[in-house]
């Protein structure tokens, strides 16, 4: 019996935005600019921003399905190791977010700590987290954080700071070759 959280049954979302949005924290952390970083920052905010409700959602949900494509990476990565994903993962995520309380309130990390363990399981994140009800303002940071961190993480372990976003792009530009012959 299939979970309604299954990844089939959710929308993939505006997954391209969402690693828009990653890569350019990305950058702002491994580069050093501080004026660049405030630009990037600004043109970032500007973008969400002009998103109407649809587009927004739409971003959310491509956060989403960034986080799930991330966390089955990771899976298939530790499980290489004999190692699981959701023992070496989701503490350090959790350990990094409770040392950011400006920008990420403590009643949201179990959220987010719930969103790695549905995605590390095989569950939809997005779908995982709408049965609870729609997404709160606070709940914005810590999201694009859970990204921001995973992609960081995935980077780490491979030692290229632009292993994520480019395993994505790829993924990304792999199914529009594929559509693209479909039609």
């Amino acid at each position: 019996m299939s979970s309604p959280c299954h990844p089939q049954h959710a929308p993939a979302g505006d997954v391209g935005a969402a690693l828009m949005l990653i890569d350019s924290r990305l950058k702002s952390i491994y580069d050093d600019t501080s004026q660049a970083d405030a630009e990037l920052h600004a043109l970032t905010d500007q973008f969400a921003a002009s998103l109407d409700p649809g587009e927004f959602d739409d971003m959310l949900d491509g956060a989403c399905t960034l986080i799930y494509m991330f966390m089955q990476w990771l899976r298939m990565a530790y499980e290489d190791h004999g190692k699981d994903v959701i023992e070496c993962v989701v503490p350090n995520i959790v350990a990094t977010m409770r040392m950011m309380p400006k920008s990420i309130r403590p009643e949201a990390i179990p959220t987010m700590a719930g969103l790695i363990v549905a995605a590390g399981t095989g569950l939809s994140p997005s779908l995982w987290r709408k049965q609870y009800g729609y997404w709160t303002t606070d709940e914005m940071n810590p999201l694009e954080a859970t990204a921001f961190l995973l992609a960081e993480h995935i980077n780490r372990l491979t030692d290229d700071r632009d292993f994520a976003t480019r395993m994505i792009a790829e993924a990304l530009s792999s199914a529009d070759e594929d559509s693209d012959r479909a039609s």
